[in-house]
């Protein structure tokens, strides 16, 4: 077992007592017996700077004061320490880096940061080449910082090339970190993930209620969000912080447990992943199609052709039905005749030969057709997976469908994403936990895309949910409501317990706002480098577990 540890922490302009504050942070840690400790973003310096001068001048350069001793405090510790920092590049660059101190002090590896936000892309310069996998005695570590995980492409990157254990410094406010975007890089690459943010005010003090005025924002919600973590490969939390102050977080883990990509039925998450299938996501523009309707009433249900009449008959437009491959499936003739006289259209999956196939029907039949594009333990039969994934042009919008296992790899949802979906719908089977509490609500807020998804569990009772996006969206476009600290969660309606179906108003027309922050965009923004190494076969570093 390796033991390690998040500090949270404040850091203000004056770098002496920033770096007063990591040095007695890495004590703690080291007094709480961690072998490793992550720190926040941006420890040198707090994030606001009056031009690109003033970044550099105050940040740090390989070998300085401020890192030496950083650097001296993981030799005395025997410990390995990750910090964020603003670096000062010889080739005149300044850039937001992680580093990584061994044991015996030496910097075993540094990652510039490749995704910037908001008012940081005035000040820093993105990083053009991806992470490196540092080899270590506690394992194979990867590093990222804050805005890299609120989408899937960095993260994915270092677990395909083999990386165990991720570190990720952050320097956010929004609360959805925490809840949504931190453990999700952990089960959907089945690693361990130790996760630092900040508390404390992550703008000048003295400046928040007039910064705080003119975004409309409460100025307590432009603090650090806390609730750092360490996330084991299943998605679950074993050790968070609060919310607010100072701490430290420390748990027990095995790191081998990362070697381990199996879901239940035996697939491979990242063995099962189809590079080649994924050449489109080179292509980084942004968006070129318009937006959709408003609003859509779309609905999930049991597949029973009487509910889908119903349903269709109470105004749903679009109405996804669980995966099935059996008896239980009703037949397309059957389907087409419940949606009689309405305007709706209906999805449904079927077993066509070698194939999985989801299928767009309406009253005057068929649509379309969409294969499952990965292959599967569980339908050991499948072995003609599709080539692309379709989108469908709707009245109301542009519809792509996700058939089966396709919805645990957050590749198939960017491929909707690039190709200016509006709306997923996701006719699937009930996996692990993760899948649902975490896999589909972000699938919706990386992409911004609305999310209608359908499956049954192993007692045949409906697990259905429609993740609906909002209008409220980040802090650079008006709100209808309070702002609460979340900057990309969807709205998400459950079906209850026993229900036969799910209803609930979607946002077509959200999908086209993509901005998270001024000059930061969720799709068209995302790291080439790290893109690149999800579109080319991988060698991926496993080790296959013992057999008992």
């Amino acid at each position: 077992m390796t033991r390690v540890a998040a500090a949270q922490l404040a850091a203000g302009t004056d770098v002496a007592v920033n770096l007063e504050t990591c040095l007695r942070l890495i004590d703690a840690a080291a007094d709480a017996e961690a072998e490793l400790v992550v720190l926040p973003e941006f420890c040198n310096h707090l994030s606001w700077y009056t031009d690109r001068s003033h970044a550099r001048r105050m940040a740090c350069r390989i070998g300085d004061p401020f890192l030496r001793a950083i650097a001296g405090r993981a030799a005395r510790h025997r410990m390995h320490v990750k910090i964020g920092v603003t670096l000062a590049r010889d080739d005149g660059r300044t850039t937001g880096t992680s580093l990584l101190f061994g044991p015996d002090g030496t910097l075993l590896g540094e990652s510039d940061k490749q995704i910037l936000m908001g008012a940081e892309n005035d000040h820093l310069d993105c990083g053009d080449t991806d992470s490196e996998i540092v080899e270590t005695a506690l394992g194979r570590i990867g590093m990222y910082a804050c805005m890299e995980g609120v989408v899937c492409e960095v993260p994915r990157s270092l677990a395909v090339r083999g990386a165990q254990l991720l570190l990720n410094s952050l320097n956010s406010f929004a609360t959805d970190e925490a809840s949504l975007h931190i453990p999700v890089r952990a089960a959907e690459n089945k690693v361990w993930v130790v996760a630092a943010n900040k508390v404390g005010p992550l703008l000048p003090e003295q400046l928040l209620p007039d910064i705080a005025a003119r975004l409309g924002v409460p100025a307590e919600r432009l603090r650090g969000a806390g609730e750092s973590q360490i996330v084991a490969p299943d998605g679950t939390t074993v050790a968070r912080a609060p919310a607010d102050g100072e701490a430290i977080v420390v748990a027990d883990i095995d790191i081998d447990r990362a070697d381990d990509k199996r879901r239940p039925d035996g697939t491979d998450l990242l063995a099962a992943r189809r590079p080649r299938l994924y050449s489109p996501l080179a292509e980084i523009t942004p968006r070129r199609s318009g937006p959709g309707a408003p609003t859509l009433s779309v609905a999930a249900v049991r597949p029973d052709p009487a509910l889908i009449a119903e349903t269709a008959g109470a105004g749903a437009q679009l109405i996804v039905l669980p995966e099935t491959t059996g008896a239980a499936t009703p037949t397309i003739d059957a389907v087409v005749a419940a949606l009689h006289d309405t305007t709706a259209h209906a999805v449904l999956t079927r077993r066509e030969g070698a194939a999985l196939v989801g299928v767009l029907v309406n009253a005057a039949g068929v649509v379309g057709r969409q294969p499952a594009l990965h292959p599967t333990h569980r339908h050991p039969w499948l072995t003609e997976p599709g080539t692309a994934l379709e989108i469908f042009e709707l009245p109301w919008g542009r519809l792509a469908l996700v058939v089966g296992d396709d919805a645990v790899f957050p590749e198939t949802f960017r491929l909707a994403a690039i190709a200016d979906a509006d709306v997923v719908a996701v006719s699937r089977t009930r996996g692990e936990a993760w899948e649902t509490r975490l896999g589909l609500p972000e699938r919706a807020a990386e992409n911004r895309l609305n999310v209608v998804a359908a499956a049954l569990d192993p007692t045949g009772a409906l697990d259905a949910a429609v993740y609906a996006l909002s209008p409220d969206f980040t802090l650079w476009t008006p709100w209808q409501g309070p702002f609460t600290g979340v900057i990309s969660h969807p709205e998400i309606t459950t079906a209850p317990a026993g229900a036969s179906h799910v209803s609930a108003l979607v946002r077509p027309a959200q999908a086209v706002e993509r901005a998270v922050s001024r000059g930061t965009d969720l799709v068209a923004g995302r790291p080439r480098a790290a893109t690149v190494a999800l579109i080319r076969e991988p060698a991926i570093v496993t080790t296959e577990p013992e057999q008992p």
